[in-house]
């Protein structure tokens, strides 16, 4: 660890800056040489958790605990939380920490008055795979462009997707999961539906078959079960205990190796949605909800121009609904400009520079901090275990000085909980009830399996009519010509009062926004 020691005068220029009266959150206490500093507490404003912010670092320098920390602190301050536990790390927030002579050390030389607590939480995992609660999305309402992302799908693969939704919008198709989308896409590439296929932009049977592909590739590999009912209503996050403090929601998918688009995506779609249903408040006290974003790299990697643009404008506008969002990753150059331009707080746990590319990282991170007393270069090496570089920004939305911290501890368990316990309390929950069992209705899938039935069961009543008497071949000019001019047997299912009554009521005002989500009305 490479210490470095400030004057008095730039101690006290730290302390001043950190000084404001405003409801904080208390990060932890100032390092001066390798020394605490307990009388300097490092505080980010709970009016300024809505400017967003960054919590970065190499694997086991904190960010975990920096995680837990904030996490835990927000519920304490009657706010919600979304956090992603990509490792399975954070569920130890919903018990108490345990104490042990180490700790009392380090929480002693701290000035941190550290109590054993347990936070309230409650345990999702993406389609029950996994400890907690199962937690889904409709594929309608999670709309064309994120699923593009989690497809892999190119420029053209994902425009064609978007036709194919917006037909389905149209047409009161209810795509409610992978299946629902399959059967589509099927219909639409064979000789029923081709004719639609053209009418609906000009997409390829070949390009559609592709998309197809991915979907039933996906479907294969068991990504099916995240979609379907019943979906996730994000206003579940939004709530607090009969204390007053806020829930975390934790979210966690085991294996996320093997899924990482998705499961970031998803996370995307949690966001977007909220934007899409909570009001405008703009500038406010304290946030309705902080979400935090674990292994945020995932949501960027391979992501489109388009995409990219999407989660930067997500980002800028979330805030006037009140919600604060914190990326966490190990550089912070995995996340593009744009986005970070948009953090206001900044945790960085040490960088290492064993690398060439390492080392550009570290210079580019370096330039983007506020002038300060530190030679950043060595500092941001330099960090111990649970220490990280802070600025954020003041009740005035200016940028606070950088400040060399000691994290405190988290007053809950830090590391993961026994399965069993965790078990308990998801079983115990009244949202365990309500999404707990999947549920299957009439969608697209019934309606077009009906509609081709249908065309089937006439196509057959016809041909088992007898021939008229006299007719070339058995099929009079007159009875040709009529055939000719009736409307096909698929016309008249979806043109039927029936379908249209259907429609009306399955299919109505779907409503996409950001990301191209959506929900009916």
């Amino acid at each position: 660890m490479v210490d470095q020691q400030l004057s008095a005068e730039q101690v006290a220029t730290i302390r001043e800056s950190y000084a404001f009266t405003e409801p904080a959150i208390d990060l932890g206490v100032l390092d001066n040489g390798g020394e605490p500093v307990p009388d300097t507490r490092i505080r980010i404003p709970l009016s300024m958790l809505t400017r967003h912010g960054l919590i970065a670092g190499a694997t086991g320098t904190g960010k975990t605990i920096t995680l837990q920390l904030l996490a835990e602190s927000l519920s304490s301050a009657g706010i919600p939380v979304l956090a992603a536990d990509v490792k399975g790390d954070l569920s130890g927030i919903a018990l108490p920490g345990v104490a042990s002579d180490k700790l009392a050390a380090r929480t002693a030389a701290n000035g941190q008055a550290w109590e054993p607590k347990a936070a309230p939480a409650e345990f999702y995992a993406l389609g029950g795979q996994g400890s907690g609660i199962p937690l889904r999305a409709t594929v309608s309402a999670f709309g064309p462009l994120l699923l593009s992302k989690v497809l892999g799908l190119n420029d053209t693969q994902s425009s064609t997707l978007s036709l194919v939704f917006a037909y389905a919008d149209k047409a009161g198709l209810p795509l409610l999961d992978l299946a629902d989308l399959s059967e589509l896409l099927k219909y639409l590439t064979g000789d029923e539906g081709k004719p639609e296929l053209k009418n609906i932009g000009g997409v390829s049977t070949a390009t559609a078959g592709v998309v197809l592909r991915k979907i039933t590739e996906l479907a294969s590999q068991g990504g099916d079960v995240f979609f379907g009912e019943p979906e996730f209503d994000t206003a579940d996050l939004l709530r607090t205990d009969a204390d007053g403090r806020g829930i975390v929601s934790v979210l966690e998918l085991p294996n996320v190796q093997d899924r990482p688009a998705l499961f970031s995506t998803f996370l995307m779609w949690l966001l977007a949605d909220l934007y899409h249903d909570l009001p405008e408040v703009g500038d406010v006290d304290r946030p309705r909800l902080v979400f935090f974003f674990d292994e945020a790299h995932l949501l960027f990697d391979g992501a489109s121009k388009a995409f990219c643009e999407q989660i930067t404008q997500t980002v800028r506008l979330v805030r006037s609904k009140g919600v604060g969002v914190f990326f966490i990753t190990q550089q912070p150059t995995d996340l593009p400009e744009q986005v970070l331009a948009q953090l206001g707080s900044r945790v960085q746990h040490q960088l290492r520079a064993h690398t060439p590319n390492e080392a550009k990282a570290l210079k580019a991170v370096v330039n983007t901090y506020p002038e300060s007393g530190y030679d950043l270069d060595r500092a941001l090496q330099g960090l111990g275990t649970g220490q990280a570089v802070v600025t954020v920004m003041n009740p005035d939305g200016a940028p606070t000085e950088v400040a060399w911290t000691r994290v405190f501890a988290p007053v809950s368990q830090m590391g993961a909980a026994p399965a069993g316990a965790i078990d308990q309390m998801v079983q115990a929950s009244a949202q365990y009830a309500r999404y707990a069992q999947p549920v299957n209705r009439e969608s697209a899938q019934e309606i077009l399996a009906a509609k081709l039935a249908a065309g089937a069961r006439a196509a057959q009543a016809e041909a088992a009519q007898p021939e008229p008497p006299g007719s070339p071949g058995g099929v009079p000019r007159a009875a040709a010509g009529r055939a000719r001019q009736e409307k096909s047997v698929v016309e008249k299912v979806v043109e039927s009062s029936a379908f249209k009554q259907f429609a009306r009521s399955a299919g109505r005002e779907i409503v996409r926004s950001l990301f191209g989500t959506g929900r009916r009305a």
